[in-house]
């Protein structure tokens, strides 16, 4: 579940490119915080403890802003695609008790039956849970399930005071029957085959030239 963390926080008053840059190498994340109808107040983090406390996604914050807390929920985190440092943070106010909408990670534990392939249909999962309470993964085993079965957000065990925000009958694991080389090597010729495509011929090995009969004078 997601663990409430400190962090103090700086109101700023310069926006745009050039004024997020120069919050980055300052080592300070930018971020917009609001919600619950109050003005979007942009403010600006200090970037290891963000990094820290974000590790794991919908973490919830206690923001100390300039002496005033509020509790918030990192809604959308902007990372560099290469690099991975956050470039960003929307942060958006919550209370305790209020419950949310958020996507949580689906993982899956177990191994299926032999000669079987686990397809995750959905690797997140969209529920509703306490601001305060939300689960981390939602974990799904496969331990021995013979391929044909699948699995439906209906049928998975959440943990207390979580509910699904989706249909109960999406698709979250399907199990089918793996296919083998052999198997595929068939279909790939056969759909060669349709499509008119011949393969070339392997090509025989070079018959090397007989030796010429020594001739004794």
């Amino acid at each position: 579940m997601s663990d409430e963390l400190k962090i103090s926080a700086e109101k700023r008053t310069e926006f745009g490119k050039g004024a997020a840059r120069r919050i980055r190498r300052a080592d300070k994340v930018p971020a917009v915080l609001y919600g619950h109808g109050t003005d979007p107040v942009h403010l600006s983090l200090p970037g290891h403890d963000t990094m820290l406390a974000l590790r794991h996604t919908n973490a919830v914050l206690t923001l100390d802003v300039e002496g005033e807390e509020h509790l918030a929920l990192a809604k959308d985190v902007q990372r560099d695609p290469v690099r991975r440092f956050i470039e960003h943070v929307d942060l958006v106010i919550v209370r305790k008790g209020e419950k949310v909408v958020v996507d949580v990670t689906v993982h899956v534990e177990g191994e299926a039956a032999m000669e079987t392939f686990v397809s995750v249909e959905l690797t997140e999962l969209s529920v509703e849970a306490e601001a305060t309470n939300i689960p981390e993964v939602i974990t799904v085993s496969v331990e021995g399930l013979e391929a044909g079965t699948q699995i439906t957000a209906g049928q998975l065990e959440l943990p207390q005071g979580v509910s699904l925000a989706i249909d109960a009958e999406a698709l979250v694991i399907n199990i089918t029957q793996a296919v083998s080389e052999a198997a595929l090597e068939a279909e790939l010729a056969e759909a060669e085959a349709e499509a008119g495509i011949e393969q070339d011929e392997p090509e025989a090995p070079a018959e090397e030239p007989a030796e010429a009969e020594s001739t004794e004078e």
